[in-house]
């Protein structure tokens, strides 16, 4: 507006009426130099005002946008971006956040985000520091407050408990080994979930593995006892050492010279019928095998109720046996001129599966006793498996060759439920595909399993792999790679 104006303006508001009689006397005294300065003085404060008033109210305003930031997790890595641009608070022009560091996190200016693992939970309340276009470099900062909730991880709810080590049947909490195995090489990790560490009780897993020397013949067994059997602890770690000394003490010689010699056979002419001639000799030792450790865990069963009779109290117990419930998986493996045998054996809800060279084929090498709805687990402790028309014996024994393999794996249904969810996962080649990508880093914690044979961390990297966090599965973890 110009001064002349102002003025004029500012007489009519007072009720001076501009005439022709005194319009020179207006125009002579607006035109007067002190009043120009006066009334160009009183236009600067007004503009000021109003500039300041807009920059006050814009304050205000951003003071009321609402900014929602994701939920946080303790422990967990956190990253957020504050979109300045779409909230249409692109006349910001200086920015900080107070008290992040205090929480484990921080604001990277350069990128707009709130970054960082938290390291405790709540409701807090960022202090969000900030001017806007127009305000001077001496002037305060404002302050707005920005509501950040973060959760408690869900693993610092669990509690870790010993268990007692002065049992009867007392065994380590966790254990991981890696043994050279022929051509090959076994890494096993076997750790007590947190379901069981919450209360302090025992790691119902279990596992054991040999290389026969003389034979050729690499043994690798894995166990579940049932958490519904009291000492199935014990059950578990009987039936995998009772496998272990089937093999090596109780194979019948002849029987194991009968096979070699058909392998022989099938070496020199690759026909079917050869082929089954292995097989059904396969079966009758793996089933004899099975046969011995359900004896063995018959017979300490028997021996344990006669020494003890205290830890036999469950009234639903049909007998002795009962209360040492076990699955058992077991796979014997041993390379020829033509490739690999791989004969197994499951019951239970454990797999075993093999991954050829160029991981392009994936095969399941047992069926799983999982049930419609569940519960339909069964155990080498039962004698009905041995004599069941629904599931005859013979189909739990399989028979594979294979060129080479890449992987041959055995794990119990704590690593199964968590990473493979349903069964028919299983015969899917990309599921496991997605699962070595998995053991290979991607995974929230990025813990990666480095199978370089050169790589001498493999056994502690596993065990840290294997502390993963899968929500509702919690139950005791085994997991046993060839490769």
């Amino acid at each position: 507006m110009e001064t002349a104006t102002y003025i004029q303006n500012l007489l009519k508001n007072k009720g001076i009426v501009i005439t022709d009689k005194n319009k020179s006397v207006i125009e002579k005294f607006a035109s007067n130099d002190e009043i120009l300065s006066f009334a160009k003085n009183i236009i600067d404060t007004q503009n000021m005002i109003l500039d300041k008033y807009i920059i006050a109210n814009r304050i205000f305003d951003i003071q009321n946008i609402p900014i929602i930031l994701p939920n946080a997790t303790v422990k967990k890595q956190y990253s957020a971006k504050i979109d300045f641009e779409s909230l249409k608070l692109d006349d910001i022009t200086k920015e900080e956040f107070i008290g992040l560091e205090e929480i484990g996190l921080k604001f990277n200016i350069e990128t707009d985000t709130i970054e960082g693992i938290p390291s405790q939970s709540g409701d807090i309340k960022l202090r969000f520091l900030f001017k806007i276009k127009g305000e001077s470099e001496e002037s305060a900062l404002n302050e707005k407050l920005i509501s950040l909730v973060i959760n408690p991880n869900p693993k610092d709810l669990w509690q870790y408990k010993e268990s007692d080590n002065t049992d009867i049947f007392y065994k380590d909490d966790d254990i991981n080994e890696i043994s050279k195995l022929g051509e090959k090489r076994l890494i096993v990790s076997s750790k007590r979930g947190r379901s069981h560490a919450n209360v302090g009780s025992f790691r119902d897993d279990d596992f054991g593995y040999k290389f026969f020397e003389k034979t050729g013949w690499s043994l690798v067994v894995v166990s579940d006892g049932a958490g519904s059997a009291t000492l199935a602890r014990k059950g578990s770690q009987l039936a995998c050492n009772s496998v272990v000394d089937y093999f090596e003490n109780h194979l019948e010689i002849e029987k194991a010279k009968d096979l070699e010699n058909k392998i022989e056979a099938y070496s020199n002419d690759k026909t079917e019928e050869n082929f089954n001639e292995i097989n059904l000799l396969s079966k009758q030792i793996l089933y004899k095998a099975t046969v011995y450790v359900h004896n063995q865990l018959k017979e300490f069963a028997d021996k344990t109720q006669t020494s003890n009779p205290d830890l036999f109290n469950n009234p639903k117990a049909k007998s002795n046996i009962d209360y040492f419930h076990s699955t058992l998986i077991f796979a014997l493996f041993k390379k020829y001129d033509f490739g690999y045998i791989i004969q197994t054996f499951g019951v239970g809800d454990c797999p075993i599966a093999v991954m050829n060279k160029d991981k392009t084929e994936t095969t399941l090498l047992n069926w799983l006793d999982v049930g419609e709805h569940g519960g339909g687990t069964r155990f080498i402790t039962q004698p009905d498996i041995f004599h069941s028309s629904e599931r005859p014996m013979a189909t739990r024994f399989n028979l594979q060759i294979i060129e080479d393999f890449s992987y041959l794996f055995l794990m119990t249904d704590g690593i199964y439920d968590a990473k493979f969810v349903v069964e028919a996962n299983l015969e899917k080649n990309e599921k496991w595909l997605e699962f070595l990508e998995d053991l290979d880093g991607k995974n929230e914690d990025n813990i990666k399993v480095n199978f370089d044979l050169s790589n001498e961390n493999i056994k502690d990297e596993l065990s840290k792999w294997m502390d993963f966090w899968s929500v509702g599965n919690h139950d005791d973890r085994t997991l046993a790679i060839i490769y």
